[in-house]
């Protein structure tokens, strides 16, 4: 063309900016800048578009004001695209962008639905979902559009806060709107109802829903994977029903169900289904199969998974080092921090959190307590609670109960109940009186209503033969009508899961069970060990296993060759296998004994026996809490 003018310039940013070719976009509103053409309001919303695309926030600020100075920064195009650059990239002096982007805002002489959906969400993808329900409440008093998209970034603030008034609220006014049937808006009040944990509401619209995409599938499976695992799994199978393919995030979530059964098998062939996908390479999944595999107890497949990684970040590396810890590999944890910060990656509070937790596992405590000095002398990362609280665990575990003492006073905040708890919970393990009924008395002032204080206390004193105050706080633990939670398991039978809880004896099998535990019980009289159960009998309520751990005097997990009849299981379970799998949140050392000679192991906190004999192979396992 022998001469541009600003049409023919706009007409080609624009055209560049819509298809996604942000950076040839920026290239020639430069090039038309640099011939001395003024770009008019439709190439500023044009160029504005392609800054948000670059994710420049830098950029929209200086578009910003070249249009200011040109005065073109008015009309509706132009404010709502420089709305969605500092709402989505930031910028402005704040840093934050919403500050600039309010500015915008209020000063709009027209606000359309654009206008006020991108503020709303700009608030909520910001983490402000109550500035971003006012927002929307305005824009209903002001008579501004009602369309879906507001009411459905709204109901995610109303999730994102955890405000199930408001969302229901939303709900029926959503309803009322004729928006109820709109799917965007579905999908959203039901990750609104699993997000206030209202299951069974969100269940029952999930149900009732006349269209459903991946979206509504992957909502309600993240829902139940926070609060039912097993049947997020139930649900899992039937996406196939709908004609829908599972995405990365569906197969995360499920990986996270798998993980928090501690089903090894279903994770397994989850993996399975991932790679005949193709979707291996994806960075969430890859680091979601390292958690799932060293957390079901295989660390071996875990680090091969990550060794194999072609791309890691943060959480790669994390994951990998708490899958060592809770296996017991305290010093392989090590080994992998230091890699890691040799190849140049920032730690954060939660690496240093993982690798002194590891050490405290494993029992070593200079080592931990050398790693909590790096994190605040060198990488300048104040400790916060749970940091403080790992350490105090590192120390009472070694017996350190003075030192850890002094910790908590030399904080520079006060300490909270789980800083205690952790005090309390070593008193415990070291019978200190003295320590415990202060950590006791100091959670009671904070949180009053917490029963497992007064177990622990109770447990301290009777191991101490301090009957008169035993009997006193069991008195006081009656008088709150509270109950400790029973612990859970699971069984895995073939495809089906089951759970199952601590001293349920509806089982018809249930006198096989306690046999085989009372059998284990017996064997671990035989293990050599420095570790004493007399705080762990008040926990275990089975009169014939207390008895046998009394006289056992020991609470670790053994490897022990043990003979059990084929038979045996086929006439109880009519099956060829059979795996129960455990998950529970111990306050023990981890232990990791090994026979080269034995083929049964246990593990905590994922164990599994395997028995052979003839060509059938049998799994039995899951972890034993005491």
């Amino acid at each position: 063309m022998p001469e541009r003018d600003v049409v023919a310039w706009t007409a080609m940013i624009s055209g560049y900016a819509s298809n996604g070719r942000h950076d040839d976009a920026w290239t020639i509103f430069r090039r038309m800048t640099a011939d001395g053409v003024g770009p008019n309001a439709y190439t500023v919303s044009s160029i504005l578009t392609a800054c948000k695309g670059l994710g420049w926030c830098h950029g929209g600020v200086a578009v910003h004001a070249v249009a200011v100075r040109l005065g073109v920064d008015r009309g509706k195009y132009v404010e709502n695209a420089l709305l969605d650059v500092y709402a989505s990239c930031g910028g402005g002096r704040d840093g934050d962008g919403m500050g600039e982007a309010r500015k915008v805002f209020e000063g709009m002489a027209e606000r359309t639905g654009v206008s006020w959906t991108t503020m709303i969400a700009g608030y909520t993808h910001r983490g402000d979902g109550y500035t971003g329900v006012l927002v929307f409440r305005q824009m209903v008093q002001e008579g501004g559009e009602l369309n879906p998209f507001a009411c459905s970034i709204a109901i995610r603030a109303c999730a994102s806060i955890g405000s199930l008034t408001l969302g229901r609220q939303l709900h029926v006014m959503v309803e009322k709107s004729g928006h109820g049937s709109n799917l965007p808006v579905a999908n959203s009040l039901v990750d609104m109802y699993c997000r206030c944990m209202r299951l069974a509401e969100a269940r029952r619209y999930f149900n009732e829903m006349p269209q459903r995409d991946l979206i509504t599938w992957n909502a309600m499976i993240a829902g139940l994977e926070r609060c039912n695992s097993q049947e997020a799994l139930q649900l899992f199978l039937k996406i196939g029903s709908e004609d829908l393919q599972p995405n990365c995030f569906t197969f995360t979530t499920i990986l996270s169900a798998c993980t928090n059964l501690a089903v090894l098998h279903c994770g397994q062939q989850v993996h399975g289904a991932i790679v005949r996908r193709g979707f291996t390479g994806n960075l969430q999944i890859a680091n979601a199969l390292v958690d799932m595999y060293a957390k079901c107890g295989s660390i071996a497949d875990s680090r091969k998974i990550f060794s194999e990684m072609n791309q890691k970040d943060l959480i790669s590396w994390t994951s990998m080092m708490i899958g060592y810890g809770i296996n017991g590999c305290g010093k392989e944890a090590m080994e992998l921090f230091d890699e890691m910060i040799n190849l140049g990656i920032q730690p954060d509070h939660v690496a240093f959190l993982v690798v002194i937790s590891a050490c405290s596992h494993a029992g070593l405590v200079d080592e931990g307590l050398k790693y909590f000095d790096v994190m605040r002398t060198k990488y300048n990362i104040p400790p916060n609670s749970e940091v403080y609280g790992c350490v105090i665990d590192l120390l009472g575990r070694a017996g350190r109960l003075v030192e850890a003492y002094e910790l908590i006073k030399e904080m520079p905040s006060e300490a909270d109940e789980s800083i205690w708890g952790a005090l309390l919970g070593a008193s415990r393990m070291h019978n200190n009186v003295d320590l415990g009924r202060l950590a006791a008395q100091k959670i009671m002032d904070l949180k009053p209503e917490e029963a497992n204080t007064y177990v622990l206390l109770s447990n301290i004193y009777a191991a101490g033969s301090e009957w008169v105050e035993f009997a006193e706080t069991r008195r006081l633990l009656r008088g709150m009508g509270s109950k400790k939670e029973a612990g859970t398991s699971w069984i895995q039978v073939r495809n089906k899961v089951c759970s199952f809880v601590a001293g349920d004896r509806s089982n018809p099998y249930v006198d096989l069970v306690y046999e085989i535990l009372e059998m284990l019980v017996q064997h671990m009289t035989e293990v050599e060990c420095d570790c004493n159960s007399d705080g762990l009998l008040h926990d275990f309520e089975e009169p014939c296993v207390a008895a046998s751990i009394q006289n056992a005097k020991k609470h670790h997990f053994i490897r022990e060759d043990i003979s059990l009849p084929q038979h045996l299981f086929k006439q109880a379970f009519g099956l060829d296998s059979m795996a129960i799998h455990g998950l529970g949140n111990s306050t023990k050392p981890h232990i990791n004994e090994t026979r080269p000679e034995s083929n049964i192991e246990l593990q905590s906190p994922h164990c599994s026996v395997d028995i052979s004999e003839g060509d059938g192979k049998w799994s039995f396992g899951g972890l034993v809490e005491f």
